[in-house]
């Protein structure tokens, strides 16, 4: 029997899961599960990335006690964040994608390309935070001087594990500077924005090998195993794990990404009007819109009800009869101070009670997979009959019943680790079970 190590990181916890063929069925054990999040370190907010790696070594070492022969692993996190490196050594601090630093480096950007002329190239809807704007602001400060290299977060930690420096497709696509087309990175803007070429190397394949433990490394986690790259963009995995031949899809977690499959990048003015992205996938395109997602439902939980349960708080909500609705995806709720006063400044009419922020933020996200789903119908020109959703919001009945009333289509909600899934099939399928 064949095991293999999917290590899953979000941007509030990680974990590691084997899995294994079992009388032709997928099974899957988690060995290790971790903290995460983002620290503020003088002003800014930032990643621990000598934790996540301590984290990583230290669930392969747990794995390797449990089951000591273990054909490959592969690591896969959120996007567009990354380490920069001056040859072995990293460049501190790893400022976090809700950092507030870009504001004026997409502006800087635009005067020099567009946004119309980025979407026309990448196809990568504007987010404040994607890397293309965090790189220019490196630039602008100096801090690319004398780096070497950067690594996005899955690939950062690939190469301490194996000393193997690479960049990996579908998280590279999130950086808004690889062609949608050619699917490679885009010369002729990276040139137009003034950054270091020497920075932007071959994209390696989904199921590519890096390479073996390192020996020092294989020492401290009791055992060695290939490599490998997977999805490395974990809503990339997520989709490669739901068991879905038509539809659209909706990883439902701190973030919504709602979307179908398509095999050519749609960079049309009616997509970029929409703000809709085109990522990459294993052998297709991810073309999907970035929803504010549980994060708004979490932090109003951690600001008005922080002993109450998730289930608590749904039941809370659906005791109100609080109508008023919120645009979800505005950018005031990216990364309030105060996620209630966030609210209060978007809304009309003030909520009265808890329970009245809890039901106006989940009828205001299934509001925003409505016209979602409507507007990449209006992009693909295909009806959109069932929609798939996986992540930890497929547990919230209520908001998938919300789904189905305000969107009028069949809700699978499958409540399943569709990123480790994806992962590991991935891995699987260059290494046959």
């Amino acid at each position: 029997m064949k095991y293999y190590l999917a290590i899953d990181i979000g941007a509030s916890s990680g974990r590691h899961i084997v899995g294994w063929s079992e009388n032709g069925a997928l099974r899957t054990e988690e060995i290790y599960r971790f903290p995460n999040g983002v620290k503020e370190q003088a002003g800014h907010l930032t990643w621990d990335i000598a934790a996540l790696l301590s984290h990583v070594k230290a669930g392969i070492r747990a794995a390797f006690e449990k089951y000591p022969r273990i054909e490959s692993l592969a690591i896969d996190t959120w996007g567009v964040d990354y380490v920069l490196m001056r040859g072995g050594e990293e460049i501190l601090p790893c400022y976090a994608y809700r950092d507030d630093r870009t504001r004026e480096a997409v502006r800087a950007v635009h005067e020099k390309v567009p946004f119309a002329a980025l979407y026309a190239h990448t196809g990568i809807q504007f987010q404040p935070f994607n890397t293309l704007y965090q790189l220019y602001d490196d630039l602008a400060r100096g801090r690319l001087n004398g780096v070497t290299d950067f690594l996005m977060l899955p690939e950062y930690l690939t190469y301490r594990l194996t000393g193997v420096k690479a960049h990996e497709y579908t998280n590279a696509t999130t950086t808004g500077l690889v062609n949608a087309h050619t699917r490679a990175y885009d010369r002729e803007l990276i040139a137009a924005l003034g950054l270091p070429a020497h920075l932007f190397g071959p994209l390696s394949a989904p199921g590519s090998k890096a390479g073996a433990l390192l020996p020092e490394i294989a020492a401290e986690v009791g055992g060695n195993t290939q490599v490998c790259f997977c999805a490395s963009h974990d809503t990339a995995s997520a989709v490669e794990g739901i068991p879905m031949s038509e539809g659209a899809y909706l990883s439902s977690g701190t973030w919504s990404l709602l979307g179908a499959k398509v095999l050519q990048p749609i960079c049309s003015d009616m997509a970029r009007t929409y703000n809709f992205t085109n990522e990459g996938g294993v052998g297709y395109i991810r073309f999907l819109k970035n929803i504010m997602g549980m994060w708004v439902i979490n932090r109003l939980r951690a600001e008005l009800a922080p002993e109450e349960s998730f289930d608590g708080v749904m039941e809370m909500g659906k005791e109100s009869a609080f109508d008023e609705l919120v645009d979800v995806t505005d950018a005031a709720f990216l990364a309030p101070v105060s996620m209630k006063a966030a609210f209060d400044a978007k809304l009309a009419k003030m909520p009265r009670t808890a329970g009245d922020y809890f039901r106006c933020a989940h009828r205001s996200l299934a509001m925003s997979y409505r016209t979602a789903l409507r507007e990449l119908s209006d992009c693909t020109g295909k009806p959109y009959e069932t929609l798939y959703i996986v992540g930890g919001g497929a547990r919230n009945k209520w908001l998938n019943e919300l789904t189905h009333e305000f969107c009028g289509v069949r809700v699978v909600a499958l409540p399943i680790e569709a990123t480790a899934l994806g992962n590991l099939s991935v891995q699987s399928s260059h290494n046959s079970f």
